[in-house]
């Protein structure tokens, strides 16, 4: 009797809190919304790649308090993707499920667009290209190229076996010949097209060129 009666005051303030907190959820409308979601992946297998198109982003269609899926809007949502079940290269499709997309209590999980995921996984290839420097313009009467030198002829080029070897050279950005009145050295930043494909190293070449005037 004594434990009921002690601070008897403040477990009543505590009650009429509780209640008016539950009457204020419960007053709340139930609501559906659709909530953008970044992917996130786990465990990457180790000398493998995907070659496919990696998706970044999912929809979740969720039911609940409005309240509660305003607050989970505001939050950091995701959808995580484990991949430690993939040890050799192939296809690979991940059902995404509320195990992979964890909703707070209270929020009940509809639907996840898309449902499922389909990777494209392939070894890692490694290896060094040509750089080609592709030049604008005409150099100005009177002169001539005698010759040109690319530092680095070539660059390291990394990604999915597939992709890499159908990348035969990189270019850089053009070399302008209009300004060109004597030897020249320039720095040009290098561009490669397979978005899939990434350089090991610095991006650049210097280009020097080498001019004399025609008799």
């Amino acid at each position: 009797m004594h434990f009921i009666t002690n601070n008897i005051g403040w477990k009543l303030l505590s009650l009429v809190a509780a209640f008016f907190i539950w009457v204020n959820i419960a007053s709340e409308p139930e609501l559906s919304a659709i909530i953008a979601a970044p992917v996130e992946y786990r465990n990457f297998p180790k000398d493998l790649e995907i070659s496919s198109e990696i998706v970044e982003s999912i929809d979740v269609e969720a039911h609940g308090p409005a309240n509660q899926l305003r607050e989970v809007s505001d939050s950091h949502l995701a959808a995580v993707v484990d991949f430690s079940s993939v040890t050799a290269p192939g296809e690979r499709t991940f059902t995404l499920t509320s195990a992979e997309v964890k909703l707070p209590r209270g929020i009940q999980l509809i639907r996840i667009i898309p449902a499922q995921l389909r990777f494209d996984f392939e070894h890692k290839l490694t290896r060094s290209v040509a750089v080609q420097v592709p030049f604008s313009g005409k150099l100005a009467p009177g002169l001539r190229m005698v010759s040109q030198t690319v530092t680095p002829a070539t660059l390291t080029i990394a990604g999915p076996e597939s992709r890499v070897q159908a990348v035969l050279k990189v270019e850089s950005d053009p070399f302008d010949l209009t300004q060109v009145t004597r030897d020249v050295t320039q720095k040009l930043s290098v561009y490669i097209g397979e978005p899939q494909v990434r350089f090991l190293n610095t991006p650049q070449v210097t280009v020097d060129i080498h001019v004399e005037k025609t008799h």
